[in-house]
């Protein structure tokens, strides 16, 4: 009787799955590879893909939607092209490419996939961002009226950068870009600034000594590198900036405020080329794609100082960009100075007379920055860009052997110990109450006639000054109040004694 139970039960089982309703089938598209090239790959039958979307390849390599054409997909590839054979098969994974996100980033090395690429065990983050994303509506921006002090003089004080500007640092190549990149990361150390330093097709040992400059200044706990190497796929060369972009934006989500150096969107645009040409784009100017100014715009526009009503971060951007011979009308450039709020350029011809950072204030700008300075350092900076332009036009006219009155000489003297007075070494970055200090002695006429070793040493013992016999100046310039003529004859007082006594000048100047 039990076993015809346990029959009859198999029975009703087999019956009521026969009139369940049956499970939907599922579409599994498969593609082939038909044509394969240095970075990219041409695939057929998958014609509901979808642009952007991610693909798997068998050999595991993976790669983006590129193109969609009638019977045929451009995609790029995330990986070894000499990996993907002709025939493979290619599947959909019905999602886009992301990222990694969350604090356990900081510290680490990866690229742009999220990959480690350092020593360290995996990354242990559950959340992912896609890489592309829409900027932040007007709505929820606010202005930027917060400074971020990068530590060298010539910046703070004449071309300053707020918390959510997208500046740019533009120049030759080894004229110093990437000093000034680094040098604003390792000033961050007491500030809380969460920093991302975004490598695009440089070489292994330039990016190792960043690694090592970022170690050794203790800011390796607090900066996350990423690397999109020359020798890897052009492909992670040209998701790299819009990844680091997305990690960024998760801080400035829990309320950190970000600095993103994207160094440099000019290999970023060759990336992009080649992968254009590659799957036969229209070229325009240059051989580059005509979206090429969207690439960039889309990724800049995404920095900015946000709403507190989605957590009151900020994105600071510093893309870096590369010129020829000192050219800023070429194609690329042209194209981030009307993107940016503003650029730090730098000039070979004050590399050649030992001038570092090489910054041409005259050429510099910062469009928002000026808005979020301290009032103390904007006092400064106003004379300091007067002098120094007079100093320059003076100092061609003086090659010419002319006589020169005492006027004359006194100008090409004073402006002379301001450019001096401007140069710093690299790995320095200088609070900004030294900076202030520095500068009104320079102005003032403390370092006049000095030679340059003289000047070097006279400007230490200014700065040892300013922690033992002017406390209270860094005070003043937080409190955002004016550089009075009382405060400028204390300041001239006191850096004047501590000159004395370190034998810099033997007696009071009058």
């Amino acid at each position: 009787m039990s076993s015809d139970v346990s029959v009859w039960t198999t029975r009703e089982r087999i019956d009521a799955l026969l009139q369940a309703p049956s499970p939907r089938p599922r579409l599994n598209e498969i593609g082939r590879v038909t044509e394969v090239g240095d970075g990219i790959a041409v695939v057929t039958g998958l014609a509901r893909a979808l642009a952007d979307e991610l693909l798997v390849f068998t050999s595991g390599v993976r790669g983006i939607v590129f193109d969609l054409e009638p019977g045929r997909l451009g995609v790029v590839l995330l990986g070894p092209s000499a990996q993907v054979s002709l025939g493979e098969d290619v599947r959909r994974s019905h999602s886009v490419v992301s990222v990694p996100v969350g604090r356990a980033l900081l510290g680490r090395v990866i690229d742009s996939l999220g990959r480690v690429r350092d020593a360290g065990s995996p990354i242990d983050s559950t959340t992912r961002r896609p890489v592309e994303a829409d900027a932040r509506p007007i709505l929820q921006r606010s202005a930027v009226s917060r400074p971020l002090a990068t530590g060298l003089k010539a910046v703070d004080a004449a071309v300053p950068i707020g918390l959510g500007q997208r500046e740019l640092i533009i120049g030759d190549r080894q004229t110093g870009k990437t000093s000034i990149a680094i040098d604003t990361i390792l000033n961050q150390k007491d500030s809380g600034v969460r920093c991302i330093y975004c490598a695009i097709g440089q070489r292994g040992d330039a990016v190792a000594k960043v690694i090592g400059a970022i170690r050794d200044g203790g800011m390796q706990q607090n900066t996350l590198v990423m690397i999109a190497g020359d020798e890897e796929a052009p492909g992670l060369a040209y998701i790299a900036p819009y990844a680091a972009m997305s990690i960024a934006e998760s801080f400035a989500d829990d309320g950190d405020d970000v600095v993103v150096v994207f160094d440099d969107l000019t290999r970023h645009a060759h990336a992009y080329r080649e992968l254009s040409l590659l799957l036969r784009r229209p070229p325009g100017r240059e051989a580059f794609p005509g979206d090429i100014f969207y690439v960039h715009a889309r990724l800049l526009e995404r920095a900015g100082q946000f709403s507190p009503a989605v957590g009151g971060g900020s994105i600071t951007a510093l893309p870096v960009v590369e010129t020829q011979a000192g050219n800023l009308s070429a194609y690329i450039p042209t194209n981030l100075i009307s993107i940016t709020d503003g650029q730090i350029a730098l000039s070979p011809r004050l590399v050649q007379k030992n001038q570092f950072p090489a910054i041409d204030l005259g050429v510099s700008v910062s469009r928002v920055g000026g808005k979020a300075q301290s009032r103390s350092l904007r006092d400064i900076a106003g004379n300091l860009r007067v002098t120094l332009s007079q100093f320059e036009e003076l100092e061609e006219f003086a090659r010419f052997g002319t006589r020169l009155d005492t006027v004359t000489r006194t100008r090409l003297a004073r402006g002379a110990a301001v450019r001096a007075a401007l140069r710093q070494p690299e790995r320095e970055p200088l609070p900004a109450d030294q900076q202030l200090v520095v500068l009104v002695c320079a102005m003032q006429g403390l370092l006049d006639g000095m030679d340059e070793t003289t000047c070097d040493e006279a400007m230490k013992l200014i700065r040892a000054a300013v922690k033992t016999a002017m406390p209270w100046v860094a005070p003043i310039i937080a409190a955002g109040s004016t550089v009075s003529t009382e405060v400028t004859g204390r300041i001239v007082q006191a850096s004047r004694k501590a000159l004395v006594e370190g034998g810099q000048i033997h007696a009071p100047v009058a």
